[in-house]
C-alpha cells in the first residue's frame, strides 16, 4: 500500500459549503495533479485486481471522475448514478438522506445485468446514505457490488459501519 499523505495534504477544507456548519473536501487541488490523480487511479485498480469487475458505478458528480477514470484502466465499462432527473433513458431511483439533507439518485433500467460484477466510486463517503442508494440500485437491476471504493472517509459520520459492502478508503479523515 502507498503512502498516501500526499493526497491528504492536496486536500482543501472548504468552511460553510455547501451549507452553514459544513466543513467540505475539495479535491480539486488533488484532480490538478497528475501524479496523484495517478495514484489514486492507481490504488483503486490494484484494489480491484482479481475480483472479476465487469463495471464501474460512479456517484454524481465527483465519482464520475474516479470512476471513468477506474473503468479505463480496468479496461471495462462505466455506469452513472446520477441526480433526479438527469439521465434521458428510463431509469430505477433510490433515495438516501445526506449529512444536510435528502436526495435521490437514479441509474438507467438496462445499465447493469445480472452478470455484471460491480465496484462502486465516490470521491467521500459521510454518512453512507448515497453508496448504500447506490448499492440498492446496482442490486435491483441483479447486479452483484463487490466493493466500494473511495478516496476520503470522515469516519467521525460513522458511513463505513451502516455501508451495506466492503470498502476501500484511500484517506480516513
Amino acid at each position: 500500500m502507498k503512502d498516501n499523505t500526499n493526497l491528504l495534504k492536496a486536500l482543501r477544507d472548504v468552511k460553510d459549503f455547501p451549507k452553514p456548519g459544513i466543513i467540505f473536501k475539495d479535491i480539486t487541488p488533488l484532480l490538478a495533479d497528475a501524479a496523484l490523480f495517478k495514484q489514486v487511479i492507481e490504488s483503486f485498480a490494484e484494489e480491484c485486481s482479481g475480483k472479476g469487475i465487469t463495471k464501474v458505478v460512479g456517484i454524481e458528480s465527483r465519482g464520475f471522475i474516479f470512476g471513468s477514470a477506474l473503468a479505463y484502466a480496468l479496461g471495462v465499462g462505466f455506469v452513472p448514478a446520477r441526480k433526479k432527473g438527469k439521465l434521458p433513458y428510463k431509469t430505477i431511483s433510490a433515495s438516501f438522506a445526506l449529512e444536510y439533507g435528502t436526495d435521490i439518485i437514479e441509474m438507467h433500467e438496462d445499465a447493469l445485468t445480472p452478470a455484471d460484477k460491480v465496484v462502486i466510486v465516490d470521491d467521500l463517503l459521510a454518512t453512507g446514505g448515497t453508496a448504500n442508494a447506490a448499492i440498492e440500485l446496482v442490486n435491483r437491476l441483479g447486479a452483484e457490488v463487490v466493493f466500494c471504493a473511495f478516496v476520503c472517509e470522515l469516519g467521525f459520520l460513522g458511513g463505513g459501519a451502516k455501508l451495506k459492502k466492503p470498502y476501500k478508503s484511500l484517506l480516513p479523515l
